[in-house]
């Protein structure tokens, strides 16, 4: 057995690929469906193609997407997860869970789906993440 994807239904694909490129994944391929109606866009981290994968699902007939707390989160290590939240927040996402202990944050894609960030190792705490309050729900 070999672990493939996982499937993430989007309501706006440029601004979730936008989210993941911060991440540091890329495209690896694309496919549309025009009988289905809906685009299959794959993306992964450098050297996981085909290994991990996220598959963005766009139903081209609008939907609307809920969240469920039963879905959890998709999780990705990096190799500082203070310059990743640094990233992120200066291209506006906002920061769920800061990473307070050095170890681990969360954040949201467009659609509201919660990603943890887990630190390669451990940094030691520091400002602005150490104060910094949680926002909203991860």
């Amino acid at each position: 057995m070999k672990y493939l994807h996982t499937m993430l239904r989007v309501s706006d694909p440029d601004a979730t690929i936008r989210f993941f490129e911060l991440l540091g994944l890329k495209e690896v391929r694309r496919m549309e469906n025009e009988a289905g109606r809906y685009t299959l866009i794959f993306l992964a981290a450098p050297g996981q193609e085909g290994v991990a994968e996220v598959e963005l699902t766009h139903n081209w007939d609008p939907e609307a997407y809920s969240g469920g707390r039963n879905f959890g989160h998709l999780a990705y290590r990096v190799d500082n997860i203070y310059e990743t939240c640094r990233r992120l927040m200066d291209a506006g996402v906002t920061i769920n869970r800061p990473p307070r202990d050095g170890h681990m944050a969360f954040v949201k894609t467009p659609d509201g789906i919660s990603i943890e960030l887990l630190q390669d190792g451990r940094l030691d705490p520091a400002e602005p993440w150490a104060s910094m309050p949680n926002t909203g729900s991860w």
